[in-house]
């Protein structure tokens, strides 16, 4: 059976362990500094605290080291790599070479057992591609959040033995993650090195080439958020083994709720598969909520290119959440109106609505009456029959803000006896994992069946990872007398047994082989890459020893070690398209009303060109 992995994200050490506790297989965090999230690092100690908390599940932990590397930090990554192999971490995801040298030669003086993951900072969206990172070491692959479903198909056929990570929820990039400099050129802030300032959510008028705007200031780089909640089966089919959710900044309520969300479902689709697809790690949740993807942050939802190129997957009039839709206005008074609809309301919920102009308007509700609505202040733009959203649930959140799951690893407990001796065995369900423990213990006659203590003293898991599903005892140890003590003795040393047995299957589990390319193998790159050479993102001397070694030509300095020199530069790759937005793609008939090129303009007047590869269904951004 092929297992199956939800991957979630961890801001930190609080919201690792409810990813866990929530169903996660696997969470992704960040380190002190690297991890392409500059405002989400922890420390080592609290990687190592959520390592040991996850292995007792056999979940996994992957650090993020996805930053390019500056020549003055590589002593401080080497020093990173040792101290998350000594803290037990199952894997790290890696944008820069360098990493990978680093981690070949420790591979090479001393035995270490993280796995390599190239980050999707890696640009992977072709096949071959994939191909070439496994045969330098990388045992999985995260791919592009642009590809369709053929793709990834394709993709796994070339390459069947590489795992297939990819995104299934939360926030978009516009474009292709690991070239996009937009930040970096605007504000100086490098989103390959974690520090990106969302230049793609801010407004833009469009203008043609001419000048004169062809549509009002829009949002026009914002993107809906991801969710393919209703895909997992297909993308399963297609090849991909590992479902990842996004927001490595978001809070630990949009943890639990999106992570409860999708074990389920996925569970759903590992029990219809007929044996196809198993769970990575252990343990089943009990949930005190119901999953409800709307009132988590959203910007409206996309399947994005999954199923071929669509017209909604932009957020146009706004880059901020709407939460749910949860009706129409129907009746205005001076200080509250009512709506129509089921939703049921609560004081202190926050609410919006678009207004005559597009904007995006929000207010709290002071207290409500049913479906009649007191805001704290009244909303001088609200007019009958706008429709409303809910972007905080009151209600919904107290629900998340304790205790929300329980996840506990089933197990069956059998107490016999064999050669005069009392024996315990205690198996993990569904698996091959399980103890035995024998006793040589003098036991008497009990003047009445003991099956009912015993079960009961053997059912006492309540403080442990585990949950008693099976409790059988032999007949023979039914009319014997067990003192209470004993058998809790007993019970207290099968779950030692049982818990040092998953640390060691958990230390087994990352004992994987860092296999490479001794031959010189030159990276497959878009023909873009030859033109705008620093799209190799080579920031230090170890990834350019890397390329060099690799027999490729034409590397360049990375965008941001350089400084200018080229008049028009690609700042962004995206397969979102104005043009396609509007309803003029090249293969459309109708005639372009406006003069090209288009250029995206701010309000301070920078102006950005807009190009169009219709062969590869693929919108150029380009700064002067």
């Amino acid at each position: 059976m092929q297992p199956l992995e939800l991957l979630a994200p961890a801001k930190n050490l609080e919201c690792g362990i409810a990813a866990i506790q929530h169903g996660a297989d696997a969470v992704y965090i960040g380190a002190v500094s690297h991890g392409a999230r500059a405002a989400a690092g922890n420390s080592i100690e609290d990687i190592k605290a959520l390592c040991d908390y996850a292995h007792h599940f056999l979940a996994k932990v992957y650090v993020t080291v996805n930053t390019i590397v500056y020549d003055d930090e590589l002593d401080e990554i080497q020093d990173l790599l040792t101290a998350l192999e000594e803290a037990a971490v199952d894997a790290i995801l890696v944008q820069d070479m360098a990493i990978l040298e680093m981690a070949r030669k420790m591979r090479r003086e001393r035995h270490i057992t993280m796995e390599l993951h190239a980050s999707t900072q890696t640009d992977n969206r072709y096949a071959d591609k994939v191909s070439w990172l496994a045969r330098q070491g990388f045992s999985r692959v995260v791919l592009a959040r642009e590809l369709s479903m053929d793709d990834i198909a394709a993709i796994h056929h070339q390459t069947p033995d590489v795992q297939l990570e990819a995104f299934v929820h939360g926030a978009l990039c516009v474009s292709f993650s690991g070239v996009c400099y937009a930040s970096q050129h605007c504000f100086r802030r490098s989103a390959n090195r974690g520090e990106c300032a969302q230049f793609c959510r801010l407004k833009f008028e469009l203008v043609d080439a001419d000048g004169q705007t062809v549509d009002k200031p829009r949002y026009w780089l914002s993107l809906k958020d991801l969710c393919r909640v209703d895909s997992l089966g297909q993308m399963a089919e297609a090849g991909v083994t590992s479902f990842k959710i996004e927001g490595r900044l978001k809070d630990v309520d949009y943890v639990k709720n999106v992570v409860a969300a999708y074990r389920q479902r996925l569970d759903q689709v590992i029990a219809h598969a007929n044996g196809r697809w198993c769970r990575q790690s252990l343990g089943n949740c009990t949930y005190s909520f119901t999953p409800h993807l709307q009132k988590t942050f959203n910007r409206g939802f996309t399947t994005y290119f999954i199923d071929g190129h669509r017209k909604d997957i932009a957020s146009v009039d706004t880059p901020k959440a709407m939460g749910e839709y949860v009706g129409k206005v129907r009746e205005i008074r001076r200080d509250s109106f009512n709506v129509a609809g089921t939703a049921t309301f609560a004081n202190g919920d926050g609410l919006c609505f678009f207004d005559k102009d597009g904007t995006l308007r929000g207010f709290r509700v002071n207290r409500c009456e049913g479906n009649r609505i007191y805001p704290l202040r009244m909303p001088v733009d609200l007019r009958k029959g706008m429709g409303l959203y809910r972007n905080s649930d009151t209600a919904f959140e107290k629900k998340l803000a304790g205790k929300s799951a329980e996840r506990r690893i089933p197990v069956n407990i059998h107490l016999q006896r064999e050669n005069h001796e009392v024996v315990i065995r205690m198996t993990v369900v569904d698996t091959d994992i399980h103890t035995t423990t024998r006793y040589s213990q003098i036991l008497q006659p009990a003047q009445k069946s003991q099956e009912e203590n015993v079960r009961r003293q053997l059912s006492k898991l309540g403080t442990t990872n585990y949950v008693a599903v099976d409790i059988r005892v032999s007949p023979e140890l039914s009319g014997l007398f067990i003192p209470s003590s004993v058998l809790s003795e007993w019970r207290r040393d099968a779950v030692e047994k049982l818990d040092r047995l998953l640390e060691k299957r958990a230390v087994e589990n990352r004992r994987q082989t860092l296999n490479h390319q001794e031959t010189p193998l030159p990276m497959p790159t878009p023909a873009l890459y030859a033109e705008y050479n620093y799209m190799y993102n080579v920031s230090n001397r170890l990834a350019r020893d890397f390329y060099t070694k690799n027999g490729q030509e034409g590397v360049g300095v990375a965008f941001e070690l350089t400084h200018g020199g080229r008049q028009r530069r690609v700042i962004m790759q995206c397969r979102h398209c104005v043009r396609h937005l509007m309803g003029y793609c090249s293969k459309d008939v109708r005639k372009i009303p406006w003069r090209e090129p288009l250029s995206l303009r701010l309000p301070d007047g920078r102006s950005f060109q807009l190009g169009f590869d219709c062969g590869n269904c693929q919108m150029l951004v380009y700064a002067e």
